[in-house]
């Protein structure tokens, strides 16, 4: 085995200088020997891999990686304060991370975070730094069996899958039959999930077990005041995601079973959120009686003021359509010669667009925005807004969200036109346009000649493709997984273009960049400034950090 004893004392010198390309390569075969047995079947196998995978020194040095280096949130303490690690103290948590049976979990901290457009907030639970690596541990055994299991209209926190994908379903399952959609979500799902139920679902090898067990009942300190929980995982968890998509397994196959044999209904789950299309409203209601029977027995139920039936063409219950996850799916009636006619009459088209509430969101950012940089700058406003711009038109340029950008543009003109006169009210009108809007190309932009605004309706409209049901990353479909990461939504522009330019390897290391990788862009000649494409390249977040470190030593 390439982690002996003897390689593994050469390796306790120098965290940078480890062989990680080796590590990497070592831990992907592993997880895609995993996933292959558990597609055939080959539980033995698989429980001998996973042994095998939590004892590799490969797997423990990436997990510390993981937490360290890559996490977005790696610099937030747990309750003994610790924010990062120096190299030494990696390397001596990687080999702590050996003792399985003498692990002891320890208390998490809570802290809550505003939840958007109510007064409640979102309790996290913050696990000290070795109980994460830990977990990322864990989670490198356990996904790649239970990506071989997890139902194929399954999307939120799992590896190669989107918000996109789920709502590419949605258009799929509904764009030649209207449908009854049962919309609901999961009341506090991560704080509700029985322990017990969760584990027993879990069914893992006994070290693994034991560990769960007790990062589920591991103390909670809330205002000073230690709490242990009867039901739940805590949010901000490494393995928490995970935990709870393995709590939900089983739904969609049960309310297969349960609806109408003629049209089997379709159930789409976003982590706690889920639509169930089905083309009976009488089986809506039964499907959702099913639902919440299988439900209570995990601890969870629907939340009664988010749950509603409603129609994706006709009018019921005084609603036509739904949103979900930011978007509105709605079908209009269209005559005979833009669409199929529907049952021998002018039929329907499907039309997905960002929902009035996630433009309502976006309007008051914007606002708020303004108001913070009312006595700026123009160069400092344009800092602040072309981020936002860009990331919330990357959201939605799968849907058909031409006409929405275009108004947004209207609307951000007049409040661009309101800072101006703020800024100089003794002005006329015309100097200040003539100020800060100047003439580029065809049209007058924003700008101040070397920084401009980005316009909403300049991102193209691109159709997104949905993922396959059945594929995962552990497959080893390298070809696959490469072409969508280039054409991913959820990426920056120049995030994609740098992944073909780089053939989608990483320019320090020269790995593949799957989808689960943290990407960094690097300027090479540390200008940030510069961002012309010939001084940028793309690397993993680790790697961004060793590129720094070796230009300060």
């Amino acid at each position: 085995m390439a982690d002996g004893g003897k390689r593994k004392r050469r390796y306790t010198e120098d965290w940078h200088s480890l062989p990680w390309k080796k590590f990497q390569r070592n831990v992907r075969r592993l997880q895609q020997r995993i996933y292959r047995a558990e597609r055939r079947g080959d539980w033995k196998r698989v429980r001998s891999l996973q042994r095998l995978l939590l004892r590799s020194w490969s797997a423990r040095c990436l997990a510390v990686r993981q937490v360290t280096q890559d996490n977005r949130g790696k610099h937030t303490p747990g309750v003994d304060g610790v924010a990062s690690l120096k190299p030494k103290q990696r390397l001596a948590l990687a080999n702590t991370l050996r003792k399985l049976t003498e692990w002891t979990a320890a208390p998490i901290r809570r802290m809550y975070i505003p939840k958007p457009r109510t007064i409640e907030k979102r309790g996290l639970g913050i696990p000290v730094m070795a109980d994460r690596a830990m977990q990322a541990l864990v989670k490198l055994t356990l996904e790649p069996e239970w990506e071989a299991k997890f139902e194929p209209n399954s999307y939120g926190f799992r590896p190669g899958r989107s918000v996109h994908d789920a709502i590419e379903a949605i258009f799929n399952a509904i764009c030649l039959k209207p449908k009854y959609v049962l919309d609901t979500d999961i009341e506090k799902c991560f704080d509700r999930i029985d322990h017990e139920a969760l584990l027993r679902k879990l069914n893992a090898i006994q070290p693994v077990t034991r560990l769960v067990r007790a990062w589920l009942k591991a103390g909670i300190v809330d205002e000073g005041e230690l709490l242990y929980p009867e039901a739940g995982t805590p949010q901000g968890g490494v393995i928490s995601p995970l935990l709870a998509n393995v709590a939900l397994h089983g739904l969609e196959a049960v309310l297969a079973q349960a609806g109408p044999r003629k049209y089997r209904p379709i159930v789409i789950r976003y982590a706690d959120d889920l639509v169930i299309l089905c083309v009976n409203l009488g089986a809506s209601i039964k499907l959702k009686e099913v639902a919440e029977e299988w439900l209570a027995k995990m601890g969870l139920r629907f939340k009664p003021s988010k749950t509603r039936i409603t129609h994706t063409w006709k009018e019921h219950e005084g609603m036509v359509g739904f949103d979900f996850l930011g978007f509105n799916v709605r079908q209009y009636g269209v005559n005979k010669h833009h669409t199929r006619t529907y049952r021998g009459k002018p039929g329907f088209k499907t039309i997905i667009q960002p929902s009035k509430e996630a433009i309502k969101r976006h309007q008051d950012k914007i606002q708020g925005v303004i108001r913070q940089y009312r006595g700026a700058p123009q160069v400092a406003l344009i800092a602040a807004f072309n981020p936002i711009v860009r990331g919330w038109t990357q959201y939605y340029s799968t849907c058909v969200a031409k006409r929405t950008f275009s108004t947004m543009d209207y609307l951000m003109s007049h409040k661009l036109a309101q800072w101006a006169h703020y800024r100089h009210p003794c002005k006329t009108k015309g100097w200040r346009f003539r100020r800060y809007w100047k003439w580029q190309k065809t049209r007058m932009n924003f700008s101040d000649g070397k920084n401009t605004l980005i316009c909403y309706a300049d991102t193209p409209i691109v159709r997104h493709v949905k993922v396959r049901g059945d594929k995962s990353p552990y497959d080893g479909d390298w070809l696959y997984w490469s072409e969508r990461l280039g054409r991913d939504p959820t990426k920056p522009k120049r995030v994609t273009r740098l992944l073909k330019r780089q053939k989608g390897r990483c320019a320090h290391c020269g790995l593949r960049l799957v989808v689960e990788d943290v990407m960094e862009v690097h300027h090479q000649d540390s200008d940030r400034n510069n961002n012309r494409y010939a001084n940028l390249v793309l690397l993993h977040a680790h790697c961004h950090d060793q590129a720094h470190s070796k230009r300060y030593q």
